[in-house]
């Protein structure tokens, strides 16, 4: 075990529905590092704390998020004052101009995650974004925003651009010239968005890649692969306990 960044006097300080939320967080961080989708320190991942209003949890602003631990993330609140951060490194500004203004506007959504991938960038670049050419990429059809380039997100004034342009249903959205967020009512559907969604730009980047002319699907196919995904067929009750087993078998100290 990687006993690097663990603070046992978090877990006697926090609630259990707190700690919980943690440890799903801080598995969701090390999912996002074991699947490539990091960029070094400079992306991020919050979860509204449960029980709690505007506070959320998110990554001291200098741990690689193979090094997150339950206890070391941040607790911030809406108006930005950290309220518990064990390691004393602090949060990423961007990183809160981000999800502070979507756990605000969308209570529902309990978790947003920010990527910065080749494939999420390239993508984000294109005019005509996602197009309908994959199954994992139709599982968006009809439900994928798009937020236009404003530069690095320091500024609060762009806060109600973001909420707009995700609106109120979306919860899956191309930042364009920059990368990708997906936001979800638990941790495990934000990861679940944001690995499908990750999925259908590297399937469009390599399409697009070979140099042959693209097949899209009709608007009527993608309608129904996207209603398809919205059934519940109970896998989300069976892929999260898997991937955190996987990630017991190669680090569990993201528990701690």
């Amino acid at each position: 075990m990687n006993k690097r960044y663990i603070y046992p006097q978090v877990r006697a300080t926090v609630g259990e529905a707190e700690w919980a939320q943690r440890v799903n967080l801080a598995a969701c961080y090390r999912l996002l590092a074991h699947y490539r989708m990091t960029d070094l320190i400079y992306t991020h991942v919050s979860a509204r704390v449960p029980g709690a209003s505007g506070e959320f949890l998110i990554n001291p602003y200098g741990l690689m998020f193979d090094e997150i631990t339950a206890s070391s993330l941040v607790k911030v609140d809406h108006a930005g004052r950290v309220l518990l951060d064990a390691t004393g490194i602090g949060f990423n500004p961007a990183g809160f101009v981000i999800h502070s203004c979507i756990h605000h506007a969308r209570p529902g959504l309990h978790c947003v995650i920010h990527t910065h991938t080749a494939a999420g960038m390239g993508v984000a670049a294109q005019e005509r974004g996602l197009l309908d050419i994959s199954q994992h990429a139709m599982r968006f059809h009809g439900a994928l925003s798009y937020h236009d380039y404003e530069g690095v997100a320091l500024d609060a004034d762009e806060q109600p651009r973001l909420v707009a342009d995700l609106g109120e249903k979306n919860k899956a959205m191309v930042l364009r010239n920059h990368g990708l967020l997906t936001a979800g009512e638990t941790v495990r559907e934000a990861f679940d968005l944001m690995f499908y969604l990750e999925r259908a730009c590297q399937a469009q980047i390599a399409a697009q890649a070979g140099g042959a002319a693209l097949r899209e699907c009709s608007s009527e196919v993608g309608r129904k692969v996207a209603r398809q995904f919205t059934e519940p067929d109970g896998s989300e009750l069976h892929d999260w306990p898997a991937l955190m087993r996987l990630l017991d078998r190669i680090d569990d100290s993201y528990r701690n």
